[in-house]
Parts: structure tokens; sequence; C-alpha cells
């Protein structure tokens, strides 16, 4: 592997192939956190340079050499602003943009925001697992509206809405819905038609959304996310709508979020929660969502070229799966770069991110971690080079075939 950043050439074109070294003294991260020899597949975040336009900017701000407290600008509000209405035709008000350091942080500030102490927080299992702690870290209760699996055939499978559970995992307490869209764990993206239908049972029941759309622009086929907030000026005036570069430009660990929210009401409530919990996003991290955001072709052809690449490691793991790995299911993930794996008839015994932990030396993502519901499966995240992806299939093969 290459050993350090500085050997990045950002003359030179994208290349997703490259292995950069991440087992850095005195880092802790996803290659870190197990000993070497352990191939980390999990974690949300890429093993690929974000786009110039981002480095850069983080190198001017290293060269100024003042790391003081910072505002974010009205710029980079106007370019959450213009960004939203150049991909989705949603006209956003500066004034509706409330700046998070990081998504997780909106999330919980959601939960403390809306409702009162032993109010219900109703979402959709399997969940992305900060879901299924924000509830609790704010003295709310989780109300579980599971999604429903759904079998492909051998190989493949998916999950689908049973509408009639949803409604009936709504309480007299329930106050908030927290939407994951497009979908984590299965990578799945909510047709408009889906997502009306929820949100018209959550208007009808006086219930808040929050919908996490972290990945929306991370798709893989010939789709379209369509912001929840844009189906209607009542959905609107009712959701909280998630946004941020963090996924879609590697720039997780810089810790930049954003909240778009038309009722005024709830922005003031969403600054009251905050208040005197919630730091100000560090100036590094403003100037990477600033860079990531605009309207730059080198960095729009970086995206679409991650697109691309992270398609085709999707197909590759579809492919492998479905000829090598004959007793394991998978999703087909149509955004994010996470599959979500089905081990149940694997003859794993125990858990099976266990198993491979100890047997392939592969660290998946615990799907116990996602719920109830996510006993016996795990996570992997195939946003990294292809000879990774294949070196990580090629070892869980052969724990399975040994075991």
């Amino acid at each position: 592997m290459a050993s350090a950043l500085a050997e990045i050439n950002l003359h030179m074109p994208y290349n997703f192939d490259q292995l950069i070294n991440r087992r850095i003294a005195g880092t802790v991260n996803k290659w870190t956190y197990y000993p070497e020899g352990t191939l980390p597949m999990w974690v949300a975040d890429m093993d690929f340079v974000s786009p110039r336009a981002v480095i850069q900017a983080l190198r001017e701000k290293v060269e100024h050499g003042i790391f003081g407290y910072e505002l974010p600008s009205p710029e980079l509000i106007a370019v959450v602003c213009e960004r939203m209405e150049r991909l989705y035709g949603w006209v956003v008000a500066p004034e509706q943009v409330i700046t998070l350091p990081g998504l997780v942080t909106g999330i919980n500030v959601v939960c403390r925001a809306i409702g009162g102490p032993g109010d219900g927080v109703l979402m959709q299992t399997p969940a992305y697992p900060p879901f299924l702690s924000a509830p609790k870290n704010n003295g709310r209760v989780m109300q579980d509206a599971p999604l429903t699996y759904v079998s492909d055939g051998d190989y493949t499978f998916h999950y689908e809405i049973d509408f009639d559970a949803f409604e009936a995992a709504i309480q007299e307490n329930t106050r908030l819905f927290l939407l994951c869209h497009p979908h984590n764990p299965a990578g799945q993206v909510y047709t408009p038609q889906q997502l009306t239908r929820m949100a018209e049972i959550c208007l009808r029941r006086d219930i808040v959304i929050c919908s996490d759309e972290i990945h929306s622009e991370l798709l893989l086929d010939d789709i379209e996310h369509v912001p929840l907030a844009t189906l209607s000026p009542e959905i609107a005036d009712r959701t909280i709508t998630l946004i941020a570069p963090s996924k879609t430009f590697n720039i997780a660990g810089l810790g930049c979020s954003f909240a778009i929210v038309a009722n005024p009401d709830l922005r003031q409530q969403m600054h009251a929660a905050a208040e005197g919990l919630v730091p100000l996003v560090n100036a590094m991290g403003l100037a990477a969502a600033f860079a990531a955001f605009r309207d730059d072709p080198d960095t729009n052809e970086w995206l679409s070229s991650l697109r691309q690449y992270l398609k085709t490691n999707r197909d590759t793991l579809l492919d492998y799966v479905t000829t090598q790995l004959p007793d394991v299911k998978t999703t087909i993930p149509q955004a994010t770069y996470l599959a979500w794996l089905d081990c149940h008839q694997a003859g794993i015994e125990g858990n099976p991110y266990d198993f491979f932990l100890q047997k392939a030396k592969v660290a998946f993502n615990d799907g116990a971690t996602f719920g109830p519901r996510g006993q016996g499966f795990v996570g992997l995240n195939f946003g990294c080079p292809r000879s990774l992806l294949l070196q990580a299939l090629e070892q869980t093969k052969a724990a399975l075939q040994d075991e």
C-alpha cells in the first residue's frame, strides 16, 4: 500500500483501485480497530481519496494556520440550498438550514426536540444502529414497525413495507418517525408512492418525520432519489430532513451535516434541544463541506466515477455470492455502498459476525446491532478497492468451506 497521503497526486485521474495505507500509528479507524491481518469490511466510510477540491480546501485551511471558532458562512448555506434545487428542484430558504456536527448528532437532537420523556419514536427494523440508541439516549421509547423480509429466490432478498403493521405500531404516545431513506442496511430506495403513504399516515396521527437522507447521492442504478419533503407542502411542514456530504465524498471524520426544516416552530425546537450540548462544526468540516457541495466539474466527475465503481463492486459482489456462496443471500442495494447478507442457511453456529471475524479474519458489521431482526445477518461495506472486496469474499468462502 502507499505509505502516505502526501503521495497522492492531485493532477492524476482518479483511481479507485489505489490501495492507501490507513494503518497509521496513533489513529483509531476501521483499519486499526482490529489487529493486523483482519480485513475491515464494516463502518460506513470508504477507502477512497476524496475529491481534489476537498483536499485543496483543507490544504488552504492548514496553510492559513489559524484554527479558531467559525460559524457556517452564508456562502456555505447558499451552496446547500443551491445543491438541493439543482439535484431535486427543491427550493430551500437559507433560514431553513441548520448546521450540525454530524448526522448521528442530528438524530439525537431531533429525538430530544420532539415530544417529551416517555414518548414514542417509530422506526423500521432492521435499522441503522444509532436509530436504536437515540430514543433511549433522550428519554424516549423505541417503537418498531418491522420491514417484511421477502425472498427473491435462492440468492437474493429484499424488504417491503407492511403498511398495516406500520400503522399498528403507532401508539397514543408516538411523536416521531425516524425514516432511513435510502435505507441502511438494505440499500433500498423508497418510491414516491411508498413515501407518500408513510407520510400521510404520520400526518393523520400528528407525527413529525425525521428523514435521514445521508446516502441520497450514492445511487447505483438508473433510479431517482425523491426527498420526502418535496412530496407536498403539508409533508414538508412536518418533516426534518438530515443530509451531509460525509458519506458521498468520504469526509465523515470531519463532522459536518445539515438539517433542513421548513417549519419555524420545529426549527426553534431543534435549536432549543441543541443549546448548550451540541458544539459548533469545526473549521475544517465547514471548509470540506463547502468544497464538496459546490457545483464543481471535477468533483462532479469524481462522483460520477465513484458511482460507477461502486455499482461494479456491487455487481461483483452479487455475482460472487450467487456463484460461490450458495448458502448466503444478499440484498441488491439500489443505493449506498452497503450490502446486507443473510447467513441463516450457511450452517454457522452462533453469530455469523463472530464466525467470520475468527475464521475468515474479515470484520463485517454485526447484524445483531441493527436490532433483533438483524440476528443471523452481517453487513458488508463494498466502498473499497475491488481487490480488497474480492480478497474478503475469498476469505469468507474459505471459512465456510472449512466449517
